[in-house]
């Protein structure tokens, strides 16, 4: 029964250290999505210039590059990259797309 409860203890906590990343990839992710978040706050700020379709167009762009935001985040994190292992160059390049 001891040996039961040790596996079990085991791999409820090999489950959270997973859940948690814990290669840095949270911190990757939340600069993609930052950075696409303050892309589409612009395009929101342009449609406040405009009328019309135009408007329309760019608040539909802006939302667009949201989904995006959360979308590339998750894949970030999905990804587990180690992101303490990579340089500044290779950082940039995932958070600004290039």
């Amino acid at each position: 029964m001891m040996r039961v409860s040790m596996i079990a203890a085991l791999g409820a906590g090999l489950l959270l250290v997973s859940a948690c990343g814990g290669k840095g990839d949270d911190k990757l992710g939340d600069q993609a999505h930052d950075a696409l978040e303050n892309k589409a706050d612009a395009m929101d700020a342009a449609a406040g210039q405009m009328g019309g379709t135009d408007k329309a167009l760019m608040e539909a762009k802006a939302k667009t590059t949201r989904a995006a935001a959360d979308a590339k985040e998750e894949a970030i994190d999905d990804a587990d990259v180690n992101a303490d292992a990579m340089s500044d160059a290779q950082k940039n390049a995932v958070i600004n797309g290039n």
